[in-house]
């Protein structure tokens, strides 16, 4: 219905050109490469191309260099041709550089944390009058900052006894931060008391001198000093990157070509010295194609039928109208039918919208629907505002038939009151006829898939072939016959044989039957049972004998597409690399 009919195309050139000639496909949104594997497998003396890859380290190191520094680059830039290696050491120089700079700043920043985790304490204890050089230097008294909590202070009373000096700095309802002072050989089971009361140690960096308040000053001013020097070396790397931006967005937009480039080797078979490449595209791409190509020296181009290799199958190309383009999506979630197909996207984008504005006729939540679909599409680039643009106008359209605004029925004159009692009859008419018609259409549609394909036996006698197209039409005449009271005068007993007893049978017999219409037998045959063999059903023996047969005419095929419509025939020096096949053979 909305499939694209396409062309194989064969691309030939010598070896030495596949960049070349990659260069050319990797961006082409209308050609379809096949991957080189499907012609490796059947024709020896054939190889998949396969250059080494440089170009991916350097855009994976690229990206974390980007992430990392906040490096701005312009991957709009246009590609040029670089040298790999001067452009890979001339990234690691701008690299070493930003290392450099980002290891000062590293440094910096843990001054600071530290200085921050410090101040966290002296703020506790700025008012005290004491040198930490000379507490922590002292041979004869231990010194423990800490914090414990406030409702075990009481306790400290229980060990009156024991030698310690015990100084509340500061607390509150929780938490009382202190310190405690005793001689080094009391220190041990002063520590396990002050444990036990879940007394938490504080430890007071090296770094800090001369009283608590000195300290704090001194940090300030560190912190100051490094918060400064921070910022100056952001500046340097701004201005690293901002003179070099230029440099790394050609080299990065040039490696993203070179790499997808690199990566499309896989599509690339190469005989001897020549190369080629099979694809599918639509005709007018093809011819246009083959007259860009063959302007190269040595390059020569083949347009072929769709179905012209036996190794290949065409891709799927849906083709769509404006309406039906956005409801693609929908058809892509259950999978893309077949090249042989048909597409009901056209169908589904008639159907849904139209049920959606029926189901959900309203003139205000229509209008709003499709106004927010809009900007989603715009703005977003949402495909499913697409969708809401068109489901909403919809809704608007049988919301004015239905005088419906915003649930209001008073502000519009109906054509059609669906809510009336003496439309109750009407409207579920209306509604068992649309499904109806949906059911025949997809039975139709059905019916004309197979006749396509050629599978008679899914065609006439299955429940979505003609088989089944006769019994659901005759069950809803009868059925409508007898409700409405249409006047038809059937003859109900040949009525019924002929139109819904016989096309149950056929739906029931449709194996046998598809066996008889291919010239087989219908039922299961058992040969008599002979000594030391086993018994084949007629089906099996037939399966068996279509296999060998398949396999045979597979054979045959790929031999004569090696012979002579394969790679080696129409390519460049195909006759010896022909003679070399044989010799090898021989």
């Amino acid at each position: 219905m909305a499939i694209s009919k396409l062309q194989l195309v064969e691309i030939e050139f010598p070896e030495t050109m596949s960049d070349e000639i990659l260069s050319k496909l990797v961006d082409s949104e209308e050609f379809h490469p096949e991957p080189a594997s499907k012609f490796v497998d059947s024709v020896r003396g054939l190889k998949v191309m396969n250059k080494d890859n440089p170009y991916a380290d350097l855009l994976g190191r690229m990206d974390e260099a980007a992430e990392k520094y906040g490096i701005n680059i312009n991957t709009s830039e246009k590609p040029q041709i670089i040298n790999i290696v001067e452009a890979d050491d001339y990234f690691c120089e701008c690299l070493d550089e930003a290392n450099k700079i980002s290891r000062v700043k590293n440094e910096l920043q843990v001054m600071i944390d530290e200085n921050n985790q410090a101040k966290k304490y002296l703020k506790y204890m700025k008012d005290l009058d004491m040198d930490f050089d000379d507490l922590f230097s002292s041979e004869y008294i231990q010194v423990r900052f800490g914090k414990l909590p406030t409702m075990n202070l009481d306790k400290l009373s229980y060990y009156d006894s024991q030698e310690f000096l015990f100084k509340s700095i500061y607390q509150d309802a929780k938490t009382c931060y202190c310190f405690y002072i005793t001689s080094p050989s009391n220190a041990p089971e002063i520590d396990n008391i002050f444990s036990s009361l879940f007394f938490e140690r504080i430890h007071i960096p090296e770094f800090l001198h001369g009283t608590p308040g000195e300290s704090l000053e001194i940090i300030e001013e560190e912190n100051a000093t490094a918060e400064a020097s921070i910022k100056k070396y952001d500046g340097k790397l701004k201005d690293l990157f901002s003179k070099k931006e230029k440099d790394l967005s050609i080299i990065y937009a040039s490696c993203q070509e070179l790499n997808k480039t690199s990566e499309a080797q896989r599509y690339v078979v190469v005989f001897g010295n020549n190369a080629a490449i099979y694809g599918f595209c639509d005709k007018h791409y093809a011819h246009s194609l083959k007259e860009e190509l063959e302007q190269m020296d040595k390059v020569h181009v083949e347009i072929k039928p769709a179905m012209g290799d036996s190794r290949l199958y065409p891709p799927t190309k849906l083709k769509n109208n404006w309406f039906s383009r956005p409801f693609k999506m929908f058809v892509e979630m259950y999978g893309v039918p077949s090249y042989t197909d048909f597409d009901p996207t056209n169908f589904v984008a008639v159907t849904y919208t139209f049920l959606f504005g029926m189901m959900f006729a309203d003139v205000g939540q229509g209008i709003l629907l499709s106004i927010i679909g809009f900007l989603a599409y715009k703005l977003k680039g949402m495909k499913l505002g697409e969708v809401g643009m068109r489901i909403g106008i919809s809704s608007a359209i049988f919301g004015v038939i239905f005088g419906s605004v915003f649930g209001s029925e008073k502000i519009l004159v109906p054509f059609f009151a669906p809510m009336a009692s003496e439309n109750t009859m009407t409207l579920l008419g209306v509604a068992i006829g649309v499904g109806v018609c949906l059911i025949i259409i997809s039975i139709l549609f059905n019916i004309y898939l197979n006749l396509k394909k050629k599978h008679w036996g899914e065609l006439l006698f299955s429940q979505n072939g003609v088989a089944g197209l006769i019994f659901y039409v005759a069950v809803l005449v009868l059925a409508m016959n007898m409700l409405l009271n249409l006047g038809l005068n059937i003859p109900m007993g040949i009525y019924v044989a002929i139109f819904i007893i016989a096309p149950l049978v056929m739906i029931f017999l449709k194996e046998p039957l598809t066996y008889k219409l291919e010239g087989k037998k219908m039922f299961l045959y058992m040969s008599p049972k002979k000594a030391g063999t086993a018994k084949k059903s007629q089906q099996k023996m037939d399966r068996e004998k279509r296999e060998a047969e398949a396999k045979a005419a597979a054979d045959a095929e790929r031999a004569a597409n090696a012979e002579k419509n394969g790679l080696l025939a129409n390519a460049k020096g195909g006759d010896a690399l022909k003679k070399l096949a044989e010799g090898t053979e021989d």
